[in-house]
């Protein structure tokens, strides 16, 4: 992947861990210079510190996307550092931390409040910040992290409607940008070894069993493997694709 996206400026949110970090990491390992952001101050710190000790360049950027304020600075920031925002990856959410036993008619208000503002709106907004810059400069591309949750049901309400939801934004934008020099896509990843998935079995330990259980390949995702598809979706190798939800899941959604 070296040199794939070499000169161009790529952003990424949700950067602190997990999938985000591996994607600021691959595309400075591809020439990009990144611009890291989560909330998470100091995980976010050790990613630019990883990328800088790699020798790549990168600077951190706080901001919590469900705020416009904050994705507003976020790409001025970006552009007052370095110039431009030609690759943004729109990866910042949460997991749905619903009480044990809930089911779809008890879901709490709270908690559907609280990750579709992440999960959903924080895309909207980074995406609108991000295509009226990229308008201004002449084009870009834009991957957003859905998941197979965007895909098909099982998952939980609010999480379902929300990783739905980024398809949806996904499309129409791919649709409304394609003829003005903009692509967008979203990666659909299943089960990935992240802090996210660790949580969610050290709430649930039986996930880890009915999870890999239900993957064909016969284990979890690595981040590193979402992260290439997201770089190469960044490339002039994916210039002809846009609008597409791709899965990345171990054929999960295969059967």
């Amino acid at each position: 992947m070296t040199g794939m996206v070499d000169g161009r400026v790529a952003l990424v949110t949700g950067a602190a861990s997990g999938i985000g970090r591996s994607s600021a990491l691959a595309y400075a390992q591809s020439g990009a210079r990144v611009v890291v952001s989560d909330v998470l101050d100091e995980q976010g710190r050790e990613t630019v510190d990883l990328i800088e000790a790699a020798g790549g360049e990168a600077i951190f950027v706080p901001a919590d996307v469900s705020r416009r304020d904050d994705v507003e600075r976020l790409v001025t920031a970006a552009v007052e550092s370095f110039g431009r925002v030609d690759c943004a990856h729109n990866n910042a959410g949460i997991e749905a931390a619903v009480p044990p036993g809930t089911e779809f008619h008890t879901h709490p208000d709270d908690v559907w409040d609280w990750v579709l503002s992440i999960n959903l709106k924080g895309v909207w907004l980074c995406m609108q910040a991000e295509i009226t810059q990229m308008l201004s400069q002449g084009g870009g591309t834009i991957v957003n992290t859905a998941s197979i949750a965007g895909l098909v049901g099982g998952f939980g309400a609010a999480y379902t409607a929300a990783k739905h939801g980024v398809v949806g934004l996904t499309k129409d934008a791919a649709l409304a940008y394609a003829a003005r020099g903009i692509r967008v896509n979203a990666v659909c990843p299943g089960v990935i070894d992240t802090p996210m998935v660790q949580r969610g079995i050290a709430r649930r330990p039986e996930f880890e069993r009915l999870a890999l259980a239900g993957e064909p390949i016969g284990r979890f995702g690595r981040p590193e493997e979402i992260a290439s598809v997201v770089v190469w979706l960044s490339s002039d190798a994916a210039s002809f694709l846009t609008g597409a939800a791709l899965p990345v899941d171990g054929g999960w959604t295969a059967r």
